[in-house]
């Protein structure tokens, strides 16, 4: 074997720097995929959050729609009961007489 004491302690700052640089490219994988799962939980909460949104809307909507059914009901119901009542009016006149 020719070579140096050195020669071994080099190998191992180089062994150690490549260790060093392969540690750091799993670091960055690493944060690259925890940045792009990050990213697709924003987009996927986003989409969710637009079609709750949507959904509110369509529930809002029908709400007004039988709030609207409701005052419809009530008003034909008065009208109903005011013809009623003018009706037993007339039946009261008329066995009056």
């Amino acid at each position: 074997m020719s070579g140096t004491l050195f020669d071994d302690i080099s190998s191992e700052k180089t062994l150690t720097s490549k260790q060093k640089e392969v540690t750091s490219l799993e670091r960055l994988r690493d944060l690259d995929k925890k940045i792009a799962d990050a990213v697709g939980k924003v987009k996927a909460l986003k989409e969710e959050k637009a079609a709750l949104e949507e959904r509110v809307r369509e529930l809002e909507r029908a709400l007004n729609e039988k709030d609207e059914e409701i005052r419809r009901l009530t008003s034909e119901k008065t009208v109903i009961r005011e013809q009623i009542e003018d009706l037993l009016n007339e039946l009261e006149t008329i066995e009056i007489k």
